[in-house]
């Protein structure tokens, strides 16, 4: 996705990379069929020798609306992100946030809250600031991060507001075709409400476990999500909002495809009530039947609370795991 080093989720960026844009690479029809689940749209004819990506369709709803974004790029000079597909989102390009700079390990960027009137210099009022997430595998495929995820929000709106994001795959993937594997990582994310505006920042640790035999139809998932924290713009940490773990959910439908990808869903309750639910989506990247490779799998998950409350939210968070993490 974007042609940066590991460096990109430390305050200072000191690797120069040449710009890489991300365009999507189909229209605007829904996603294709794996094992009786649907991916997101993105690339048309996906195979396990080459690159894979995926973006956020773009929802029915008026106002909560993602899936408009889907063109990102990253300048590696100026630790500058730009993303094209919103409104009222300052010139498109997100400066590192100087408060909170990264979460969960990847990076936060943000976008201005004013711009000139080109005739007569006068300040437009952009909606409250947009902000990314940005992470970056640091591991390589030909020459660029071999897993990678952009997720753009903003709490501007009294509804969840418009965003997108995308994620992908560099080079190819090798499955295996028995045993199991655990692969452990951060996640990442932001959550914006329906019924008031702000923001909030979310970070955890993921964990990915796979049955490569599974059910006989291919490998099982597992995702689990754990040591939730939320904060606050200021990076003040929020406790008036109950984050219960997401616990791996098991299901015959839920198989990896012979291209490495797979969708699930998650859910968690308190005291016997469904609380929160969501889809993540995800791809598997590199050798993961070699002990020198291990693979790893990158992911984006966005669920919204099930309770009875007077406020709803949607959590929107990205992840990359590695049979190797510490």
């Amino acid at each position: 996705m974007f042609d940066v080093e590991e460096e990109v989720v430390e305050e200072v960026v000191e690797e120069e990379e040449e710009e890489e844009v991300v365009e999507e690479e189909t229209g605007e029809e829904g996603g294709l069929e794996t094992d009786g689940t649907s991916l997101p749209p993105g690339t048309e004819e996906p195979t396990a020798e080459y690159r894979i990506f995926r973006y956020e369709p773009q929802s029915s709803e008026d106002d909560g609306s993602g899936g408009h974004a889907r063109n990102f790029s990253y300048d590696a000079e100026n630790d500058e992100l730009t993303i094209r597909g919103l409104a009222f989102d300052g010139d498109d390009v997100y400066e590192r946030n100087t408060r909170i700079g990264s979460i969960g390990g990847y990076a936060i960027y943000e976008a201005d809250t004013t711009v000139s009137d080109d005739i007569t210099g006068d300040d437009v009022t952009q909606i409250s600031r947009y902000r990314a997430v940005v992470g970056m595998s640091p591991n390589t495929a030909n020459g660029r991060p071999r897993s990678s995820f952009a997720i753009v929000r903003t709490g501007g709106y009294v509804g969840y507001g418009f965003g997108g994001f995308v994620y992908q795959r560099e080079g190819s993937v090798v499955i295996p075709t028995d045993g199991q594997a655990v692969f452990n990582g951060n996640y990442g994310g932001m959550r914006v409400f329906d019924g008031t505006t702000g923001i909030n920042y979310t970070r955890a640790d993921a964990q990915v476990s796979i049955d490569f035999e599974g059910f006989g139809e291919g490998p099982t998932v597992g995702l689990t999500i754990t040591n939730r924290e939320a904060f606050d713009e200021n990076g003040d940490i929020v406790t008036d909002i109950e984050m219960p773990n997401f616990y791996r959910v098991i299901a015959s439908d839920v198989t990896m495809d012979a291209n490495g990808e797979v969708t699930g869903t998650v859910i968690n309750a308190i005291d016997g009530e469904t609380y929160e639910e969501g889809t993540y989506y995800a791809i598997m990247a590199g050798d993961a039947t070699d002990p020198n490779d291990g693979g790893e799998i990158v992911g984006v998950l966005v669920l919204e609370n099930s309770a009875n409350l007077d406020i709803g939210w949607q959590e929107t968070g990205g992840f990359i795991v590695y049979r190797d993490f510490e």
